[in-house]
């Protein structure tokens, strides 16, 4: 059942009867409503009236009619205004450019552009690398989506996608100090992006692959990878690996059971569920049995897609050939990046003792979290309102930080690892709990833990004189 959250809160504006009681009565019909309130100010006060603001949170727009419908009913009462807090957010953008330096008179506009600055670019044009230390290019990342695969919401198209990835370039700085800016194509042609994205490369330090569907987007990571002599990060696939592998390490650290040896089902091998396959992998992971919406993935496929044929290669190796159900019987932890109310409690009853469930399908996860929880020892989801929120925000800023200050032209699966252990640490072990195996996203130390991290793995492996 959808309950009341921030991401649907409303700020109304009512004119009350001038009463001691006014505002009490005001909150209980926003409660009888079924919103929760989370303030009440008195804007205005005379004689007869009260102009008061109420902001509280509710479902969806529908509800938030009701709740403006339930003071109107009121005796005396009339609502003034209502307004959508989040559209208000988002009125004109939720990033902007700020200059870095003084443009105050003759002189600095001398330097910063015409005439000084045709030195600065000469420099450039004998020595490219300059770019990176005399331009943005060295702080700043492009968000780039072509809007096929848009969080919950699908093929929503470019510009319906800008608001996320205006989001997701906030977070950059708010949480690494990177400088982000979204890039959103008007094309789906996988061949047309990887042009573009190299057209545009020249002002950038990385690039960030946003919300673009599978399989495409394998291939445009790929062959962006191959050919950019800057790091492009598919954070669906590679940010949602790492916060999971983290994660699972503490959960795992939470039931005293070894990453090695641990029977792991996966729901979902998509772009998300690839990666997080193949990092567990990486990480030691042993006994994976992984499905599709098609079922359950196995060697004894003929899978024409690369990824595919890969995930049937290195899973399964049990050769498993029941279904989703029936596999989680004795498993000890279900990773679920697919689709909602796919598992029953029974389903998640039959798991082995002290299992792990994850179930990351967004907003409506594989199976009831409060379903899960009283079967499995440790719960996490997407969602904000449950505890152990797996969220990419703990990646991505302090990922790129660490790439872009390392200047690697890509990563390597030992950065990832690296990024991953770096989050899991910074749950120490007096705060590690069933219920927080993850750390805040407003910790401020994740980002820099996490760069220092991809540093040193950058760093290891030009030491060993191995690719990065």
């Amino acid at each position: 059942m959808a309950v009341p959250g921030p991401g649907n809160s409303i700020a109304l504006r009512v004119k009350s009867p001038s009463d001691v009681g006014a505002a009490s009565e005001l909150a209980a019909a926003v409660g009888a409503a079924g919103a929760t309130l989370t303030g009440l100010d008195v804007v205005e006060s005379a004689q007869r009236f009260l102009l008061i603001d109420l902001t509280c949170n509710t479902v969806d727009a529908a509800h938030a009619a009701r709740v403006a419908e339930a003071l109107e009913g009121l005796d005396g009462v009339s609502v003034q205004s209502v307004t959508d807090r989040t559209f208000a957010m988002h009125l004109d953008g939720k990033i902007g450019v700020v200059p870095t330096v003084a443009l105050d008179n003759r002189d600095d506009l001398s330097r910063a552009y015409t005439p000084g600055v045709a030195r600065v670019c000469l420099a450039i044009a004998e020595d490219a690398a300059q770019a990176r230390r005399l331009t943005i290019k060295g702080n700043t990342v492009a968000v780039v989506t072509d809007g096929s695969a848009v969080l919950g919401l699908g093929n929503i198209g470019p510009a319906a996608a800008l608001p996320v990835m205006e989001g997701k370039a906030a977070l950059f700085k708010k949480f690494g100090g990177v400088d982000a800016w979204p890039v959103c194509l008007d094309t789906q042609d996988s061949e047309e992006i990887i042009r573009t994205v190299k057209a545009i490369a020249p002002s950038y330090g990385g690039i960030n692959l946003e919300d673009i569907a599978a399989p495409r987007c394998f291939e445009i990571e790929r062959r962006l990878r191959e050919e950019l002599d800057i790091p492009v990060f598919h954070d669906d696939q590679h940010g949602t690996a790492v916060v999971v592998l983290a994660a699972l390490k503490n959960a795992l650290r939470v039931v005293g059971k070894p990453l090695p040896g641990t029977r792991i089902v996966v729901s979902g091998v998509g772009a998300a569920g690839s990666a997080i396959i193949r990092l567990l992998l990486a990480d030691g992971a042993e006994r994976i049995t992984a499905f599709s919406r098609e079922g359950v993935v196995s060697s004894a496929d003929v899978q024409p897609d690369p990824t595919r044929a890969w995930l049937a290669a290195h899973t399964n190796a049990e050769q498993f050939s029941g279904s989703l159900p029936e596999a989680l019987a004795g498993a000890d932890v279900f990773i679920g990046v697919s689709a909602p109310n796919i598992l029953t409690e029974a389903d998640i009853a039959a798991m082995a003792p002290d299992a792990v469930v994850f179930a990351l399908a967004n907003p409506d996860p594989e199976v009831d979290p409060a379903a899960a929880a009283r079967h499995a020892a440790v719960v996490a989801t997407g969602r904000s309102d449950f505890p152990n929120q797996i969220n990419n925000v703990l990646v991505f800023p302090g990922f790129f930080r660490g790439l872009l200050d390392s200047g690697v032209t890509d990563f390597s699966d030992a950065m990832l690892v690296a990024a991953a252990h770096a989050i899991a640490e910074r749950v120490t072990p007096a705060k590690l709990s069933a219920a927080y195996i993850v750390p805040s996203v407003f910790d401020p130390g994740v980002a820099p833990a996490v760069a220092t991290a991809v540093e040193a793995a950058a760093g290891a492996a030009s030491s060993s004189g191995t690719a990065p």
